[in-house]
């Protein structure tokens, strides 16, 4: 948090990268995240609560939604999307961040999508009557760890975070 504009106090630290499985674990641990997808040539990020199954994302969305119209109009194999999670502490600038990259397609099989409205409930106001799966292509993560002493680390080599 910041106190009157300035940054919190936090030691040195530095980032390892995540392997796959690590990464999508953690994705699994927390329920909100943001999807990035294209609308209107641009970038759109829209927040949005999530579950993990059998490693595919899958969250909800509303009929009027533009992802929902997007998903829907591409029958073969979705539309390109990101979808990226994190838990890192305000205080301490420690945490982890897991970037996701795929193929979104609107699920239209009446009892998954039942299924996924039990398991996702919407924080929001809207009737959220559809579900979108992502299907992860190339997973990404790491982790910010406070700086030790060198060496090396079990999962890879860390680099610097800038300052």
């Amino acid at each position: 948090m910041t106190v009157g504009g300035a940054l919190p106090a936090a030691g040195p630290r530095h980032s390892i990268e995540l392997d796959v499985a690590e990464a999508l674990r953690l994705l699994g641990s927390v329920s909100l995240g943001r999807i990035v997808f294209t609308r209107h040539a641009l970038p759109t990020v829209r927040p949005v609560n999530h579950v993990l199954d059998d490693g595919d994302i899958v969250i909800r969305t509303h009929e009027s939604a533009a992802l929902s119209s997007y998903t829907r109009q591409d029958d073969a194999q979705g539309v390109v999307v990101a979808y990226e999670a994190d838990d890192i502490d305000p205080d301490t600038l420690l945490g982890w961040s897991v970037i996701v990259t795929g193929y979104a397609r609107l699920i239209t099989d009446p009892r998954q999508v039942a299924r996924y409205q039990r398991m996702l409930r919407p924080w929001g106001t809207e009737t959220m009557d559809h579900a979108v799966r992502i299907r992860p292509d190339l997973v990404t993560g790491l982790r910010l760890v406070p700086s030790g002493p060198p060496g090396p680390h079990p999962s890879g080599p860390p680099f610097s975070l800038p300052s």
